[in-house]
């Protein structure tokens, strides 16, 4: 099973293996204080598509076909990851304000297709 939560939210037993999947460390963060097993930053945008999808110069829609995109050049770490989850709950931690589109949500998308098969 992969879900994702926002790393301001207390973590949880039932989270399993908590990657972190932001490029950046999250603001207001301390590193001691985030229960986390790995960060991934393979899987996260690249700089310039982020920037671009939080400066608001692509939409959604955009961001996630350029972002799936990106996610192909890593596929041997997604399917990695994947795996993961067929084994175990994977919590996929971000950093973002936006809960209902963000790049955590992508991902998970796009491995539950790569454990599907």
């Amino acid at each position: 099973m992969i879900q994702c939560k926002r790393v301001y939210d207390a973590a949880s037993p039932d989270d399993g293996y908590r990657i972190l999947v932001d490029r950046l460390w999250p603001r207001g963060v301390k590193k001691e204080d985030l229960a986390f097993d790995e960060w991934c930053k393979a899987l996260t945008p690249s700089s310039d598509l982020r920037k671009a999808f939080h400066g608001e110069t692509i939409d959604f829609t955009a961001f996630r076909e350029a972002y799936q995109q990106e996610l192909a050049q890593h596929l041997d770490e997604g399917k990695r990851v994947a795996a993961l989850a067929q084994k175990q709950t994977v919590t996929l931690l971000y950093g973002a304000k936006n809960t209902q589109q963000n790049h955590a949500l992508v991902l998970a998308d796009w491995l539950r297709q790569l454990a599907e098969g």
